[in-house]
């Protein structure tokens, strides 16, 4: 059976605490699931919803089916959320796509995060004492549960962007992978530049106009700039290793924490009837996961071991693709996992495959801009990403490949392969 993505919708993406602050996981999905719904034939209905938001929230726990609910959609509809760090809506497709039959035929998928309304949170041992004195029966009880608070346990829990296990923040893990690799700030400025640049042209260019839609007088996306240059990228000091006089990630070769929502269909041949024919679609092809050991490798490495693996698997070089859609996390994430990929030595040693990939073609990358311009809404970024490649590939014509890689927290990579 052939999987297909159909290109989707999403909101502008903005700067934490910027146009969009206000929205919640929930409010922000609204207008985009809507949208994307309104998009269905008259008289059918969505198939299956999958949805996904990395931050959690103590208000519900299935962010998939309040969004259904409150959309007004079928309820009729299986709904489910889904997580992977920064891959979560890209997972969201494959789970989709594995479900594809005579009952599920079309697909909505994507996710959401309001990273300007991150929860405050009480830690453990504080939640656990109040769970206890609210347990307590009589005064006397209620005594010796006050008793038994210790000021040390008096805390917030205030979410970080870190990883639990190792207590590092993304960047710090990028950093020491922009040091194994040897990955120089001049070629990490480079890098977010063309995608400052490139966004800022495909905007102009009117690219993103039937892939944005309106959200609170928002129309397009907040942190592309066009006023940057290459001089300017240069004069930002390091933001992660600020005291070893190494340091070469900063705020501007950085993607930003940003808030926003994004969608993509998945369906069926039989699904496609039911989804307007203007709209691009491109065959899913195959996909691929991969893991890394977080202490002894980069935490974000994992798509140069998926990467190989996929087109091996398929029969295929860096040449032999014709467009790659690389998140962006951080512009020495990208060049660590090119550099690794164009490494014979890594291949053999530690992907283990015998195959020489050959040289990666840049002027393939990223045509219309990443996430170090466009922003990275963990929840969403998986949908924009595969969107806008459904879009791009889509206009190469019939035959034509594209490869989406994405790097996500916990050591975790997601790689699609798409067909025209």
């Amino acid at each position: 059976m052939t999987r297909w993505l159909v290109s989707g919708l999403r909101s502008p993406f903005a700067r934490v605490d910027g146009p969009l602050g206000r929205l919640g996981g929930i409010e922000l999905s609204l207008p985009v699931v809507q949208a994307m719904a309104a998009q269905v034939a008259a008289g059918e209905r969505i198939d299956l919803l999958v949805w996904g938001s990395v931050i959690p929230n103590l208000g519900y726990s299935n962010i998939a089916r309040e969004v259904l609910v409150q959309a007004g959609l079928d309820q009729s509809t299986p709904a489910f959320s889904t997580v992977m760090a920064c891959s979560t809506s890209m997972l969201a497709v494959f789970e989709a796509a594995q479900m594809l039959g005579p009952d599920i035929e079309v697909a909505l998928c994507g996710g959401v995060e309001a990273m300007s309304r991150v929860q405050i949170g009480l830690r453990q041992n504080l939640s656990d004492w109040i769970r206890r004195f609210g347990q307590a029966r009589s005064f006397g009880q209620r005594i010796d549960r006050i008793s038994e608070l210790r000021f040390a346990d008096v805390k917030l829990h205030i979410p970080a962007v870190k990883n639990r296990a190792t207590g590092k923040s993304m960047g710090e893990h990028c950093e020491e992978m922009a040091k194994q690799w040897n990955i120089a700030r001049a070629d990490q400025d480079r890098v977010a530049l063309q995608s400052h640049q490139r966004s800022v042209k495909a905007m102009a260019d009117g690219f993103f106009d039937d892939l944005v839609i309106p959200v609170e007088g928002m129309a397009k996306d907040g942190l592309p700039r066009a006023d940057t240059s290459a001089e300017k990228l240069a004069t930002l000091k390091p933001a992660f290793d600020r005291t070893s006089g190494k340091g070469t990630l900063t705020a501007g070769n950085s993607s930003a924490l940003t808030d926003g929502a994004a969608a993509i269909w998945v369906a069926s041949d039989a699904g496609l009837d039911r989804l307007p024919a203007s709209r691009p679609r491109v065959k899913l092809v195959d996909w691929e996961l991969a893991a890394v050991d977080i202490f002894h490798e980069g935490l974000l490495m994992a798509p140069a071991y998926a990467i190989p693996r996929l087109l091996a698997r398929n029969n295929l070089t860096l040449e032999s693709i014709d467009l790659f859609e690389i998140h962006e996390a951080f512009a020495a994430q990208v060049l660590c996992n090119v550099a690794a990929l164009e490494s014979e030595d890594f291949l053999r040693d530690k992907v283990r495959i015998d195959a020489r990939l050959g040289r990666f073609p840049w002027e393939r990358w990223n045509p219309n801009g990443g996430s170090v311009a466009i922003g990275h809404p963990f929840g969403a970024t998986g949908a924009r990403i595969l969107s806008q490649a459904v879009k791009e590939l889509a206009a190469m014509g019939a035959g034509k490949r594209a490869i989406v890689s994405i790097c996500a927290d916990g050591g975790l990579g997601s790689v699609a392969l798409l067909q025209a």
